[in-house]
């Protein structure tokens, strides 16, 4: 464990997995230890603001939470606790994630949510990481890593289609 502090991956529901595990994946590749739970602002609206409520003594540095369609996970959880919270709305309607963004980043002062985009699961976990960073100079170091990688994969295209636009 980096700093000690472990990332919680909360979604509205078990069909949200797919786009999360995107978050996990990316919490694993840095070596960030993680919870994942299953709860609803709607269903177990109890539970969601008990677990946030007690996260910090827990361990809990960051929350993540998913939800579509109205989307209020993250909020019911922000609602509750001084940690940071980064929403990810999940495209789950008709309406293609718009209604899940617009219910996660529209929220009231006092009561902060950090929304990435619509299916963002990537982002949410990158950011959180950045969160620990803050006081952790080594998941600071992984974090700086990943972005010398990113530019060294921008660096291979950009070269590859130099060489195929002079081909033609």
């Amino acid at each position: 464990m980096l700093n000690g502090k472990k990332v919680a991956v909360i979604m509205g529901s078990d069909s949200d997995f797919p786009v999360v595990s995107a978050a996990v994946k990316r919490l694993k590749a840095l070596e960030i230890p993680y919870e994942v739970h299953v709860m609803s602002a709607h269903r177990t609206p109890d539970a969601a603001a008990d677990f946030s409520r007690n996260a910090r003594n827990h361990g809990i540095g960051v929350i993540i939470a998913a939800a579509g369609k109205a989307a209020h996970l993250a909020g019911v959880l922000a609602a509750h606790t001084t940690l940071p919270v980064i929403g990810i709305p999940i495209k789950s309607s008709t309406l293609d994630g718009l209604d899940a963004l617009l219910a996660t980043v529209q929220m009231p002062s006092g009561i902060p949510v950090a929304t990435v985009a619509i299916d963002g699961a990537d982002n949410a976990a990158i950011l959180a990481a950045q969160i620990l960073a803050l006081s952790d100079d080594a998941l600071a170091e992984k974090l700086d890593g990943l972005k010398r990688q990113m530019a060294e994969g921008v660096a291979k295209k950009d070269k590859a289609v130099k060489e195929a636009a002079d081909a033609l």
